[in-house]
């Protein structure tokens, strides 16, 4: 089985809703990973602040994002850019994501690709 986890919740809105999306997504990659299930976990949106938030070694979630975080495959660059997470997604080692190009953007992480491909996804 083929999984894309999707994160697009927004940390910067403080929310016990947006930590418990990530978590589950979380959650969730490390359910398929410990399955075997082939897993991908990509941030998207507002969802590409997370990174920087998840990489604290304060932040609760902290654990579970470093055993899955071989199979983060990336951040939208182009959402990024809008969201003001470049840097820290840069910082963080999560690579920026580009595969689909779309004027007035510096290029978007292609969703549709797990979708082709044959990908169950979740968005949290």
């Amino acid at each position: 089985m083929k999984t894309a986890i999707i994160v697009m919740s927004d940390p910067k809105n403080g929310s016990e809703e947006a930590l418990g999306r990530v978590f589950n997504a979380l959650a969730l990659a490390a359910e398929c990973k410990q399955k075997g299930d082939e897993v991908a976990v990509v941030f998207n949106g507002t969802g590409t602040r997370w990174p920087a938030e998840l990489s604290k070694l304060s932040h609760p979630a902290n654990g579970l994002y470093n055993a899955v975080r071989d199979v983060v495959q990336g951040a939208s660059c182009g959402c990024a850019d809008v969201f003001g997470a470049k840097e820290s997604v840069e910082f963080c080692g999560v690579p920026l994501k580009k595969d689909h190009a779309l004027a007035g953007t510096s290029g978007l992480l292609s969703l549709r690709r797990y979708v082709s491909e044959g990908w169950n996804t979740v968005v949290f």
